[in-house]
C-alpha cells in the first residue's frame, strides 16, 4: 500500500477533532486528527499504547507530559504509554496532524 498527499484526505468538523484512517493493521494504525482554529484534543493517555504526531499542516501547541512545545510543519512528538498528551490549533489556520498509534485500538 502507498499513501500519496495523505494530508488531501483530511476531514474537518466545525464541532470537534475530524479523523481520518489511512492504515489500520495488526501491529499499527495511522490517521489524519484535523483541526479547525482554536480546536484542540484535550490532555489524555493511552494505557499500552505509544502515539507519534506529524505536522502535516499549519501549526500545533503539543503538550507531552509536563512538557509543551508549538510545532510546525516537518516537526513532531513521541508520546510512551501512559504519558499525558494533548493537541491544540492557535490558528489562524486549519491543522493536519499525521497520528500513528501503536499497537492500534480495536476497530469500531
Amino acid at each position: 500500500m502507498f499513501l500519496r498527499n495523505a494530508a488531501s484526505t483530511a476531514v474537518f468538523n466545525a464541532e470537534k477533532m475530524g479523523k481520518t484512517t489511512l492504515v489500520h493493521g495488526t501491529q499499527m494504525m495511522a490517521g489524519l486528527n484535523c483541526f479547525e482554529p482554536g480546536q484542540e484534543h484535550a490532555l489524555h493517555t493511552h494505557a499500552g499504547q505509544e502515539k507519534l504526531y506529524m505536522v502535516l499542516e499549519g501549526t500545533a501547541v503539543v503538550q507531552i507530559g509536563e512538557e509543551q512545545q508549538t510545532l510546525t510543519v516537518g516537526d513532531g512528538a513521541f508520546a510512551g504509554s501512559d504519558v499525558p498528551h494533548s493537541v491544540k490549533n492557535p490558528g489562524p489556520g486549519r491543522l493536519v496532524i499525521l497520528a500513528v498509534l501503536a499497537p492500534p485500538p480495536s476497530k469500531k
